[in-house]
């Protein structure tokens, strides 16, 4: 017989499902089964609601996860309730079968904000750019109820961040101003992570859950300080934020610290941290952990609480018109017993250029951040939870490299490089067509694998050519090349060298000999860091020491 705690929470999760299903019958909701065009990709999804009933997680991850939550617990009037939430349609999303990926995103559209808060820009002054300021993908897997969370630095330069219209290259955060269906396209197209569902906050989001919880306490062990975020947080120890002073932690990525050495009062002489997003990204984590903490405290099904949230939070909320209410409802209501302070939080390692100029086809983008192949396909691999020979748009294994013809050009100007990376992938086994010259776009430039058709055979194909790359290679849509799969050189990369054959042994114990062959079967890799960048970055960064963290129950320093 469960107890009155479970008995209640069974009875809490009922109530709720009952909830998300009358919403989508009174106020008119899009049909769980419901899913955007994917371009004749193969489509995977939610698991069908037998399966979803065995996830679990208690993530809180985001305010965006918690806010669907509470909008279903905490409003009686369902015609209400449904036009809380923004609905957006959005291009390319993947369904079917499986795991799930849910691509959330910070926005920094100030205009879109009815009453303008000087705290973020004002759009009227000019502050009216709008980009991803915060790159999430958030992995649920029901067949195992595991979930990962994976962060893609927003200075990314990617080959698909916009259409042509647009030039195409440009960095990943850039892709939002044509929509959410760019950047899920991207993602796509660039790093083979299908997405199943979008979620968009701003700013007022990440405020709002916080203010609604009654703040949130996190523990600094040194003095920071931001000009661009605001953040001046001048004393030491466990210290309690509201919703606009959490904001400034969550957004700051030009930190400056005062070690215990310092003694000067004015932080603008104080050192800055070097690492700009990447440490952002890395305070991120800890704060939704910090967050998730909270929420699991505090609980949800408390009147006052839901009600503040929905009210803070919700109509800043944005999602996929395929993602229903009930579906919401569904998901959220049966993902609570996995760990939020323990399910893995990665980052997309990236090279930083040294350089504040980078042309691409002549036009300057500032500093950007170069992908680093392997770390980059090993961080995603262990994201997606999936093998280094798996299709990880579909979960097939890939093509054998016999199957495969790949044409080289050199795309850097440097002599003979396409011959020489053609003869090196010939020697992996893959068939060689076209080897030829493309115009140089940049120096530095990176390495695409490009193909030329959204054919699941032909992306395969693709994603079997870039593993077998090291260095600052990328996948790369480009329908204007003539070969289904081309390799384009950049400036830094190599091709992995073919595995040794084989080997056989010989050891000799008490008179028995025992013939034991050697199981390497994975080509060599070499990585370099070319001159102008940082080395790569790591995809699980510990904090720094000046870092805020979680306080202990005392009111120490937590883990």
């Amino acid at each position: 017989m469960p107890s009155r705690h479970e008995a209640k929470r069974i009875a809490n999760q009922e109530r709720l499902l009952a909830l998300g299903n009358a919403v989508e019958r009174r106020a008119g909701g899009p049909a769980p089964s419901g899913r955007s065009e994917s371009r004749g990709t193969p489509k995977r999804g939610k698991a069908p609601r037998s399966t979803a009933r065995r996830w679990s997680t208690r993530l809180g991850l985001t305010a965006a996860v918690l806010a669907l939550v509470v909008v279903i617990a905490g409003v009686a009037d369902y015609y209400y309730l449904g036009s809380l939430i923004n609905h957006k349609h959005v291009n390319f999303l993947q369904s079917g079968s499986g795991p799930e990926n849910i691509l959330m995103i910070g926005s920094t559209d100030r205009c879109a904000y009815k009453v303008q808060n000087p705290m973020y820009g004002i759009c009227q002054n000019g502050v009216n750019g709008i980009n991803s300021d915060i790159v999430m993908v958030l992995h649920l897997n029901p067949a195992t109820g595991q979930a990962a969370l994976l962060s893609i630095p927003r200075d990314t330069f990617i080959p698909n961040a916009r259409t042509a219209v647009w030039g195409y290259a440009n960095k990943i955060d850039a892709a939002l101003l044509q929509g959410p269906s760019q950047l899920v396209d991207a993602l796509e197209e660039d790093f083979g992570i299908p997405i199943n569902h979008y979620v968009e906050l701003n700013f007022d989001t990440f405020a709002g859950v916080v203010d609604a919880l009654g703040g949130i306490k996190m523990y600094f062990p040194m003095p920071v300080y931001d000009a661009y975020s605001q953040l001046k947080q001048y004393s030491t120890g466990c210290v309690s934020l509201n919703g606009q002073q959490a904001l400034t932690v969550v957004r700051a990525r030009h930190l400056q610290y005062k070690p215990n050495d310092t003694y000067s009062s004015d932080p603008s002489t104080w050192p800055q941290e070097n690492q700009s997003d990447l440490a952002r990204i890395r305070r991120d984590h800890e704060f939704l952990r910090v967050l998730a903490a909270a929420v699991s405290k505090q609980g949800l099904g408390d009147p006052i609480t839901d009600a503040k949230l929905v009210s803070n939070v919700a109509p800043q909320l944005t999602v996929d018109s395929s993602l229903s209410t009930s579906d919401m409802v569904n998901m959220i209501t049966t993902f609570h017993s996995v760990n939020s302070q323990s399910a893995p939080q990665y980052t997309l390692p990236v090279m930083a250029s040294n350089s504040y100029s980078y042309y691409y086809q002549g036009y300057d983008y500032g500093n950007v951040e170069f992908p680093d192949n392997v770390p980059d396909l090993s961080t995603i691999q262990a994201f997606l939870n999936v093998s280094p020979n798996t299709n990880t748009m579909t979960g097939a294994p890939l093509p054998a490299a016999s199957k495969v013809t790949v044409a080289v050009l050199n795309g850097s100007g440097v002599y003979n490089q396409a011959s020489e990376t053609a003869a090196a992938l010939q020697q992996l086994g893959f068939k060689i067509g076209t080897v030829g010259d493309a115009t140089p776009v940049g120096n530095p430039a990176e390495t695409t694998v490009s193909y030329n058709s959204q054919n699941p055979t032909v992306v395969a194909d693709a994603l079997k050519v870039l593993r077998q790359i090291s260095g600052q290679a990328i996948l790369a849509y480009d329908p204007k090349q003539p070969a289904p799969v081309t390799v384009i050189t950049g400036t830094s990369f190599a091709i992995n060298t073919p595995a040794p054959a084989p080997t056989t042994s010989t050891t000799t114990h008490h008179s028995t000999t025992t013939h034991a062959a050697s199981t390497t079967t994975a080509p060599t890799t070499t990585t370099t860091v070319p001159s102008g960048f940082a080395p790569p970055s790591s995809s699980t960064e510990p904090l720094a020491a000046w870092d805020p963290r979680s306080c202990t129950a005392s009111g120490g320093e937590g883990p």
